[in-house]
């Protein structure tokens, strides 16, 4: 029988929110012990850099560390590495490892995100065929980019959108599969959709809209094509997939937690069960930015913000969570800076003009200000979440000139 390994905390997740905890942890002066256990072979690194510069070549991996190794060392955080958890008993607080390993907890902190999705039709496990979540699928499209002429991405997603840019650097043929009617459908709104659709387009990027995929063709093995459902064949020696991921909180709810979309948490991330917290990708939440629905949301920020609640929780000094959410995504030398989400919004206002490439779509619900889009308007971004924050109703004709400042909008 396997030894279990008791810590104090435990923490499921090497990723950005994992790691959060385990620094807050210790800047609250926890002074228990704590394990992150993470299924890849290396230390905490971002991620977000996967589909742009590390993807270029134009950053390191050792520069994508969140900290130095000798950092968890220094602060008594064991870093356990190439281990993948995959049951949890509330219990006897235990959490298993492929392979036997075991280790029991005091608190448990899930911080495990998502598995990307993967294309179900005939050839989505050919050669060839990646997705973008981690260092080693990104390792692999590098060792093979260099006998790659075209690459089919399939999804007008941000992941989608970042690796068209990239490899558009790197003189690789590109073609761009949407099925629906226009990119960044789910999250932008059109004004944004169609922006980035001719930017992409100017730099030779082929975008197919309405274009759902059919299959996967191959020979040898390898992918070699695309087909659509329209019958077309789309030649490509390589297939990038980003259609979305899905949170990886199966152990936690086949241990009884309470979840649909992820696993559910209330206002200081805890779940159903008993000293388990979650945080990030996985972990849906009430959000009153979202007026209120319960939401997963996929980012950097809010990794990192519920992590600390919880580590506040963990220590006794509970605080809600109440940041608000913010995204980004660099393209070519395009800065898109996302504040508040547009969830149920019933009007979007154009502030700038597109072709000045500098420019805000700004997202309203019965006259207040949701959430905003600023494209390389990095000023409109920083001031518009004064506005959002105090749910501002501002004269229509005054948000949409960029000529005046955000700021003195606010009441």
């Amino acid at each position: 029988m396997s030894r279990v390994n008791p810590f104090d905390v435990v923490i499921v997740g090497a990723g950005h929110g994992g790691a959060q905890a385990a620094i807050q942890l210790r800047q609250l002066g926890f002074a228990g012990s704590i394990a992150l256990v993470g299924a890849e072979p290396e230390p905490p690194y971002e991620r977000p850099p996967l589909s742009k510069e590390y993807l270029a070549g134009e950053k390191p991996f050792e520069r994508l560390l969140i900290r130095p190794e000798a950092f968890w060392a220094e602060r008594q955080v064991e870093i356990v590495t190439g281990t993948r958890i995959v049951a949890v008993d509330p219990r006897s607080r235990t959490v298993s490892a492929e392979g036997g390993a075991a280790f029991r907890y005091g608190s448990l902190v899930w911080a495990t995100g998502g598995t990307p999705r993967r294309l179900r039709c005939e050839g989505g496990d050919l050669e060839g065929v990646h997705v973008v979540r981690c260092r080693a699928e990104v390792d692999s499209i590098l060792r093979e980019l260099p006998g790659v002429e075209r690459v089919a991405v399939i999804g007008g997603g941000y992941i989608g959108l970042e690796a068209a840019a990239v490899l558009r650097k790197l003189g690789k043929e590109v073609v761009l599969v949407e099925a629906l009617d226009r990119v960044l459908a789910r999250v932008a709104g059109e004004e944004i959709s169609r922006f980035y659709e001719a930017e992409h387009r100017a730099r030779g990027v082929d975008i197919r809209l309405g274009a759902a995929v059919e299959s996967l063709v191959g020979a040898g093995g390898r992918v070699s094509g695309v087909r659509l459902r329209t019958g077309e064949r789309i030649e490509a020696q390589m297939a990038i997939v980003g259609i979305g991921i899905d949170a990886a909180a199966e152990p936690l709810l086949a241990a009884g937690a309470e979840g649909a979309n992820g696993v559910d948490v209330d206002p200081f991330c805890r779940t159903s069960l008993p000293g388990v917290y979650a945080v990030g990708d996985c972990a849906a939440h009430e959000n009153r930015y979202a007026g209120g629905l319960r939401v997963r949301l996929e980012s950097v920020q809010n990794a990192a913000d519920q992590a600390t609640v919880a580590a506040k929780a963990i220590v006794g000094r509970p605080e809600p969570y109440a940041a608000m959410p913010w995204f980004w995504s660099n393209q070519y030398e395009l800065k898109l800076q996302t504040a508040g989400l547009s969830v149920g919004h019933d009007a979007t206002l154009l502030r700038g003009r597109p072709e000045s490439r500098s420019f805000s779509l700004l997202y309203l619900l019965r006259g207040r200000v949701l959430a905003a889009d600023s494209v390389n308007a990095v000023r409109d971004y920083v001031q518009v979440r004064s506005l959002i924050e105090a749910r501002t109703v501002a004269d229509p004709a005054k948000l949409a000139d960029p000529d005046v400042p955000l700021k003195s909008l606010a009441g």
